[in-house]
Protein backbone atom coordinates (compact mmCIF):
# COMPACT_ATOMS: atom_id res chain seq x y z
CA UNK A 1 0.00 0.00 0.00
CA UNK A 2 1.20 3.79 -0.43
CA UNK A 3 1.35 3.99 3.14
CA UNK A 4 3.18 1.16 4.04
CA UNK A 5 5.84 2.74 0.91
CA UNK A 6 5.75 5.86 2.45
CA UNK A 7 7.75 4.38 5.60
CA UNK A 8 10.50 4.46 3.61
CA UNK A 9 9.70 6.95 1.00
CA UNK A 10 9.95 9.06 4.32
CA UNK A 11 13.51 8.14 4.62
CA UNK A 12 15.12 8.82 1.48
CA UNK A 13 17.56 11.40 0.71
CA UNK A 14 17.39 13.28 -2.76
CA UNK A 15 13.88 11.55 -3.44
CA UNK A 16 12.72 11.31 -7.36
CA UNK A 17 9.23 9.63 -8.00
CA UNK A 18 8.42 8.67 -11.53
CA UNK A 19 5.77 6.01 -13.25
CA UNK A 20 6.90 3.03 -14.06
CA UNK A 21 4.72 0.32 -16.25
CA UNK A 22 2.10 1.78 -14.62
CA UNK A 23 3.43 1.93 -10.50
CA UNK A 24 4.58 4.09 -8.43
CA UNK A 25 8.20 4.60 -8.15
CA UNK A 26 10.54 6.61 -5.92
CA UNK A 27 14.14 7.08 -5.78
CA UNK A 28 16.98 7.65 -3.80
CA UNK A 29 19.15 7.37 -0.74
CA UNK A 30 18.92 5.56 2.00
CA UNK A 31 22.02 5.14 4.32
CA UNK A 32 23.86 6.13 1.80
CA UNK A 33 22.92 3.42 -0.61
CA UNK A 34 20.77 3.54 -3.74
CA UNK A 35 17.81 2.71 -3.15
CA UNK A 36 14.23 2.05 -5.31
CA UNK A 37 10.81 1.94 -3.72
CA UNK A 38 8.31 0.38 -5.95
CA UNK A 39 4.77 0.28 -4.67
CA UNK A 40 3.11 -2.57 -5.66
CA UNK A 41 -0.46 -2.26 -4.55
CA UNK A 42 -1.98 -4.96 -3.00
CA UNK A 43 -2.17 -8.81 -3.53
CA UNK A 44 -0.15 -10.92 -4.75
CA UNK A 45 -0.13 -10.43 -8.60
CA UNK A 46 0.84 -6.65 -7.65
CA UNK A 47 3.63 -7.49 -5.54
CA UNK A 48 5.31 -10.04 -8.25
CA UNK A 49 4.98 -7.64 -10.95
CA UNK A 50 6.49 -5.04 -8.89
CA UNK A 51 9.23 -7.33 -7.90
CA UNK A 52 9.84 -8.18 -11.09
CA UNK A 53 9.87 -4.35 -12.24
CA UNK A 54 12.58 -4.16 -8.75
CA UNK A 55 14.88 -6.56 -10.30
CA UNK A 56 15.02 -5.37 -13.68
CA UNK A 57 15.99 -2.14 -12.71
CA UNK A 58 19.27 -3.59 -10.95
CA UNK A 59 18.29 -4.46 -7.12
CA UNK A 60 20.49 -6.69 -5.50
CA UNK A 61 18.34 -7.41 -2.47
CA UNK A 62 14.16 -6.92 -2.22
CA UNK A 63 13.43 -5.81 0.96
CA UNK A 64 9.61 -6.09 2.09
CA UNK A 65 8.08 -4.04 4.61
CA UNK A 66 4.78 -3.59 5.39
CA UNK A 67 2.14 -5.06 8.05
CA UNK A 68 0.73 -8.45 8.79
CA UNK A 69 -1.75 -9.62 10.84
CA UNK A 70 -0.80 -12.48 13.79
CA UNK A 71 -2.67 -15.99 14.45
CA UNK A 72 0.02 -16.61 17.40
CA UNK A 73 -2.19 -14.66 20.46
CA UNK A 74 1.21 -14.54 22.48
CA UNK A 75 2.57 -11.74 19.84
CA UNK A 76 1.67 -8.41 20.59
CA UNK A 77 0.20 -5.49 18.70
CA UNK A 78 3.39 -3.16 16.78
CA UNK A 79 5.44 -5.68 17.56
CA UNK A 80 8.00 -6.29 14.41
CA UNK A 81 9.08 -9.59 13.04
CA UNK A 82 11.21 -11.01 10.38
CA UNK A 83 9.69 -13.73 7.44
CA UNK A 84 12.31 -16.85 7.53
CA UNK A 85 9.55 -18.85 5.01
CA UNK A 86 6.81 -17.83 3.33
CA UNK A 87 3.79 -20.14 2.26
CA UNK A 88 1.20 -19.00 -0.45
CA UNK A 89 -1.56 -20.79 1.52
CA UNK A 90 -4.46 -20.34 -1.46
CA UNK A 91 -2.90 -22.36 -3.91
CA UNK A 92 -3.37 -25.81 -4.08
CA UNK A 93 -2.79 -28.31 -6.49
CA UNK A 94 -3.58 -31.14 -3.84
CA UNK A 95 -6.16 -32.67 -6.63
CA UNK A 96 -3.84 -33.40 -9.30
CA UNK A 97 -0.43 -33.77 -7.58
CA UNK A 98 -1.19 -34.56 -4.04
CA UNK A 99 1.29 -32.00 -2.91
CA UNK A 100 1.06 -30.39 0.40
CA UNK A 101 -1.28 -27.18 -0.02
CA UNK A 102 0.87 -23.90 -1.09
CA UNK A 103 3.47 -25.98 -2.93
CA UNK A 104 4.36 -24.46 -6.07
CA UNK A 105 4.34 -26.58 -9.42
CA UNK A 106 8.23 -26.35 -9.70
CA UNK A 107 9.31 -26.43 -5.92
CA UNK A 108 9.09 -29.81 -3.47
CA UNK A 109 7.79 -28.16 -0.37
CA UNK A 110 5.37 -24.99 0.44
CA UNK A 111 7.42 -22.90 2.36
CA UNK A 112 10.04 -20.37 0.29
CA UNK A 113 12.83 -19.48 2.20
CA UNK A 114 13.58 -15.78 3.00
CA UNK A 115 16.78 -14.11 4.24
CA UNK A 116 17.07 -12.91 7.77
CA UNK A 117 19.39 -10.21 9.30
CA UNK A 118 18.88 -11.50 13.47
CA UNK A 119 17.40 -8.30 14.18
CA UNK A 120 13.49 -9.00 15.00
CA UNK A 121 12.62 -12.53 16.17
CA UNK A 122 11.84 -14.66 12.97
CA UNK A 123 8.50 -16.22 11.79
CA UNK A 124 6.65 -17.87 9.00
CA UNK A 125 4.36 -16.33 7.09
CA UNK A 126 1.26 -17.35 4.74
CA UNK A 127 0.09 -15.14 2.23
CA UNK A 128 -3.10 -15.18 0.25
CA UNK A 129 -5.59 -12.74 -1.95
CA UNK A 130 -7.81 -12.62 1.13
CA UNK A 131 -8.48 -10.09 4.09
CA UNK A 132 -10.96 -12.08 6.66
CA UNK A 133 -11.36 -13.39 9.77
CA UNK A 134 -12.16 -17.32 8.30
CA UNK A 135 -11.87 -20.27 10.85
CA UNK A 136 -11.21 -22.21 7.62
CA UNK A 137 -8.16 -20.67 6.28
CA UNK A 138 -6.69 -19.71 10.14
CA UNK A 139 -6.61 -23.74 10.70
CA UNK A 140 -5.29 -24.14 7.69
CA UNK A 141 -2.34 -21.33 8.31
CA UNK A 142 -1.99 -22.54 11.78
CA UNK A 143 -2.15 -25.94 12.19
CA UNK A 144 -1.82 -27.43 8.92
CA UNK A 145 0.77 -25.27 7.52
CA UNK A 146 2.18 -23.84 10.95
CA UNK A 147 2.21 -19.83 10.22
CA UNK A 148 2.39 -17.44 12.93
CA UNK A 149 1.52 -14.37 10.28
CA UNK A 150 -0.30 -14.07 7.66
CA UNK A 151 -0.40 -10.96 4.65
CA UNK A 152 -1.59 -10.46 1.01
CA UNK A 153 2.10 -9.83 -0.64
CA UNK A 154 5.20 -11.52 0.76
CA UNK A 155 5.04 -15.43 -0.18
CA UNK A 156 4.69 -13.89 -4.14
CA UNK A 157 7.73 -11.09 -3.16
CA UNK A 158 9.74 -14.33 -2.25
CA UNK A 159 9.19 -16.46 -5.03
CA UNK A 160 10.04 -14.10 -7.61
CA UNK A 161 13.30 -13.54 -5.93
CA UNK A 162 14.07 -17.34 -5.00
CA UNK A 163 13.51 -17.76 -9.62
CA UNK A 164 15.84 -15.04 -10.20
CA UNK A 165 18.21 -15.49 -7.65
CA UNK A 166 17.56 -12.12 -5.65
CA UNK A 167 18.18 -12.11 -2.11
CA UNK A 168 14.73 -11.87 -0.32
CA UNK A 169 14.10 -10.00 3.38
CA UNK A 170 10.75 -9.47 4.57
CA UNK A 171 10.01 -6.97 7.81
CA UNK A 172 6.14 -7.24 9.66
CA UNK A 173 4.94 -5.37 12.19
CA UNK A 174 1.86 -6.41 13.58
CA UNK A 175 -1.39 -4.64 13.30
CA UNK A 176 -4.09 -8.15 14.71
CA UNK A 177 -3.67 -10.35 16.75
CA UNK A 178 -6.37 -13.42 16.25
CA UNK A 179 -8.24 -14.09 19.40
CA UNK A 180 -7.85 -10.34 20.54
CA UNK A 181 -11.25 -9.35 19.13
CA UNK A 182 -12.17 -8.82 15.05
CA UNK A 183 -9.19 -8.50 12.93
CA UNK A 184 -10.54 -6.17 10.83
CA UNK A 185 -11.42 -4.07 13.80
CA UNK A 186 -7.89 -4.36 15.29
CA UNK A 187 -6.45 -3.21 11.37
CA UNK A 188 -8.35 -0.10 11.24
CA UNK A 189 -7.36 0.85 15.20
CA UNK A 190 -3.77 -0.36 14.62
CA UNK A 191 -2.37 0.70 11.42
CA UNK A 192 -1.52 4.02 12.20
CA UNK A 193 0.95 3.22 15.09
CA UNK A 194 2.18 0.36 12.80
CA UNK A 195 3.34 2.71 10.33
CA UNK A 196 5.18 5.07 12.67
CA UNK A 197 6.56 2.44 14.09
CA UNK A 198 8.00 1.08 11.04
CA UNK A 199 9.11 4.73 10.01
CA UNK A 200 10.92 5.09 12.68
CA UNK A 201 12.64 1.79 12.18
CA UNK A 202 13.45 1.52 8.37
CA UNK A 203 16.43 3.35 8.90
CA UNK A 204 18.46 0.59 11.02
CA UNK A 205 16.58 -2.24 9.03
CA UNK A 206 18.41 -1.15 5.83
CA UNK A 207 21.60 -0.30 8.19
CA UNK A 208 21.27 -4.47 8.82
CA UNK A 209 20.25 -5.96 5.68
Amino acid sequence: MDNEAQCVIDNLVDAVEACEFGRRVVRGKLGGEATMVVVSGIGKSNAAAATQLAIQNGADVIINIGVAGALDSSIEVADIYEVDSAVQYDFDLSAVNGTMVGTLDERSTPYIPLSVTGMYPAKSIGTGDKFNDSDDDNDLLMNVLTCALRDMECAAVAHVCERAGVRCVAFKCITDVRGKGAMTGQYVDNLRRCLAKLTAEVPAIFAHV
